[in-house]
């Protein structure tokens, strides 16, 4: 039985062509690819690559100017925050949340609108493995190349899973009795028509918006379809922790605010949802409010 692909990349001794992470003494992050006879430089000094090929993964190198570096291979969400970018990448808080909320498993069928620089659809290929499928669609043919050259780098080549489609995802999508759809763009709800149509009753929508009046219209847009059950809009912070000694505190520091979640159930054709029985805040939906398609 074959190995999944990328596997083999991610264990064993470094190779030709393996890409490598360093760690300096305080903490940052280096990315390159192994090529035999060449040099890594930097404002510490330099090492040959040779010096890594065949070498254990969290070997320790160090530089002409004696710094030591820790070599190991990036993990994904270190990849997906160091490789070349066209759009801004989906962070790994953020993509662990879909894998997780939007259920995606093993040989589900996926689609994805808006590939940006290919960061969730490296998380999602290797959640669904090649016995899945994951048709992504993205509108900018410079935002398709960068993704497409950022997930066969990290997989070591094309992923059996995968096909790339350059256009506007209600204009070309032709998918059907798909499990998961995951809608990274400005004006999801543009697109809820058609993949409504797509989506198996139980299926889930999940999108990801950025800001609060994108979140609103999206949610309201869901519900006013009437095919889903009750949307269920979130967001995610992570804060580091520093611990040494008796110095036990939270960093300054947080990753805050990335985008907004949105997921929902489909409903099986002709169903209409239960009534919400949660009552509305005063004036949620006063004289103002014109409803999420107006204006």
């Amino acid at each position: 039985m074959s190995e999944p692909t990328g596997a083999a990349r991610r264990r064993g001794p470094f190779e030709v062509g393996d890409q490598v992470q360093l760690t300096d003494p305080k903490g940052r992050h280096y990315t390159f690819t192994l090529e035999a006879g060449k040099n890594f430089h930097t404002h510490k000094g330099s090492f040959p690559h040779d010096e890594l090929i065949g070498a254990p993964e969290g070997s320790v190198v160090r530089t002409t100017g004696n710094v030591a570096y820790l070599a190991l291979r990036p993990l994904l969400p270190d990849y997906v925050l160091s490789m070349p970018r066209g759009a801004a990448v989906v962070y790994p808080k953020d993509a662990g949340q879909i894998l997780a909320f939007a259920d995606i498993f093993p040989g589900a069928r996926v689609v994805e609108a808006g590939v940006g620089s290919g960061s969730l659809s490296s998380f999602l290929l290797r959640a669904i493995g090649d016995s899945g499928m994951l048709h992504s669609y993205e509108r900018r043919e410079d935002f398709a190349e960068i993704a497409r050259g950022n997930v066969e780098r990290y997989f070591g080549g094309p992923h059996p899973a995968w096909q790339l489609t350059v256009g506007d995802l209600q204009d070309n999508l032709s998918d059907t009795d798909v499990d998961r759809v995951i809608l990274d763009m400005l004006a999801p709800w543009e697109c809820l028509e058609a993949v409504s149509k797509a989506l198996v009753p139980g299926g889930i929508l999940c999108c990801y918006v950025a800001t609060t009046t994108q979140l609103a219209r999206t949610v309201e847009s869901i519900r006013e379809i009437g095919c889903y059950a009750e949307p269920q809009p979130w967001e995610s912070m992570i804060r580091n922790w520093h611990v040494e000694g008796l110095a036990v505190r939270p960093d300054h520091r947080m990753i805050g605010h990335t985008g907004f979640l949105v997921t929902a159930r489909r409903l099986a054709d002709g169903v209409e949802p239960p009534m919400r029985r949660r009552r509305p805040a005063k004036g949620a939906y006063g004289e103002d409010y014109e409803g999420p398609n107006k204006g």
